[in-house]
């Protein structure tokens, strides 16, 4: 059994390096690994020669620059095959491997193409239309972890005493409540305007409408027994995520002081992981976070630790540096809107990096692949298209031995004709994505 680390020799030990070193040798691999410039302190180690240099007996990784730079340049991508997989930053034909694993990882985990130049969409966000991913046809593939088994079966060629750690697979549910009522929760002035402004309306709607904001009858979106009684009733990992920022054109969230909201934030709090929904404003502005989070922490009385941004506005790497400073340790808002699949390339947690300041941080993302409003809104797809593509998804992240998420919202899964639609594709998904 080899108990010596892998020594990463290289001309230079940068924090690049280091960072996607962690994530591929330590994280997914499981080895023991650190950097060496110096050829006198190899010893009798397995060796991943990350260098332009000769070292007999060692694995050799032709590097692409982008590790050893700083700062944000542009890069030529030119997508190629290896192993059944998409791969790019091409090396030369004295590397074992035909590709820069170790840049090319850092790429897409670090989102570096999101902190260059490009047209985003109406709320401001990187489209995945963008993304290499997405252009090159591999964005419904973890290939970061990918990358990494194979390498994994490459070193073992050179290297058959190393030990790599059998990755768990795992599935977490994240249910987003922005508008936990319809009509409930709301001032009384909204609520006489919803009822007397539709002018659309049916008495016979009029009538029930009253109804729920005498609270005489439920309230339609109110659906969170349901969803509470699926995720025990299956044993599910599970976290919620409730808004309480000020009401807008995008926000319709019942104000956080009202007594039926706290309620219910507080009988989801006391059994599952509760954490922040910034409100559209806050996806750029740091002190609307701080703020907001603070008002969560009174209703609860719990630290907040996990956070995912109103419609995904996700800008690297202003909104994570935000989110770092209001206390927030656990991000959920990696993955796209309009697209399902894996944003970063990666199907597990992983630490943020800031490519500006060129440094690890504390916080944690937890990326997602698929989202119901992706599903039905944005793809317009019909259920049993859905079915499909959760499951294809699921699959791919069980290969990797990943960390399968999904966004589900209360509004999604109603008691209408429509909601009853996507509660049988909600429920094919809990079927399917169990370990």
């Amino acid at each position: 059994m080899e108990s010596r680390p892998v020594k990463i020799f290289s001309t230079y030990d940068t924090p690049r390096l280091r960072y996607i070193a962690d994530i591929i040798l330590g994280d997914i691999l499981g080895l023991k690994w650190e950097v060496v410039t110096d050829r006198r302190k190899l010893g009798k180690n397995p060796v991943i020669n990350y260098s332009n240099e000769k070292l007999t007996g060692s694995f050799k990784i032709n590097p692409e620059s982008l590790l050893f730079e700083t700062g944000i340049t542009q890069k030529q991508i030119m997508i190629s095959e290896w192993k059944g997989l998409p791969t790019f930053f091409q090396t030369s034909f004295e590397s074992d491997l035909p590709f820069d694993i170790f840049a090319a990882s850092f790429f897409l985990v670090s989102r570096y193409e999101e902190y260059l130049e490009f047209k985003p969409d109406i709320h401001g966000r990187f489209p995945s239309s963008s993304s290499v991913a997405c252009k090159n046809g591999f964005l419904n593939k973890p290939v970061v972890d990918l990358w990494a088994r194979e390498l994994a079966k490459t070193l073992l060629k050179k290297f058959p005493n190393l030990v790599f750690i059998r990755n768990e697979y795992k599935a977490l549910l994240t249910i987003d409540t922005d508008e936990a009522f319809a009509y409930r929760g709301k001032n009384i002035f909204r609520s006489i305007g919803v009822l007397f402004n539709d002018k659309n309306a049916h008495q016979k709607n009029v009538n029930e409408k009253y109804r729920i904001i005498s609270k005489t009858e439920k309230d339609p979106f109110d659906v969170f027994d349901y969803i509470i009684e699926s995720i025990e009733k299956n044993g599910i990992d599970s976290r919620f995520f409730f808004p309480v920022g000020d009401s807008s054109k995008f926000d319709k969230n019942p104000s956080w002081k009202n007594d039926e909201y706290r309620d219910l934030i507080n009988k989801v709090a006391d059994k599952f992981i509760t954490g922040l929904h910034p409100s559209y404003v806050a996806g750029g502005n740091g002190a609307t976070i701080n703020t907001e989070a603070n008002r969560l922490k009174s209703i609860i009385r719990k630290e907040i630790r996990s956070g995912r941004f109103h419609y995904l506005r996700l800008v690297m790497p202003r909104s994570y540096n935000n989110t770092l400073k209001a206390g927030i340790s656990e991000d959920y808002s990696m993955g796209y809107p309009d697209e399902p699949g894996f944003r970063a390339g990666i199907a597990r947690p992983y630490a943020f990096y800031n490519v500006i300041e060129d440094k690890r941080t504390t916080l944690r993302i937890i990326p997602f692949q698929v989202m119901d409003a992706t599903l039905f809104e944005y793809k317009k797809l019909d259920p049993d298209q859905a079915k499909e593509i959760i499951l294809k998804l699921i699959k791919e992240t069980r290969k990797a031995g990943g960390l399968f998420a999904s966004i589900w919202h209360n509004t999604s899964l109603l008691e209408n004709d429509s909601g009853k639609k996507w509660r049988e594709v909600f429920e094919f998904m809990i079927k399917n994505q169990k370990p």
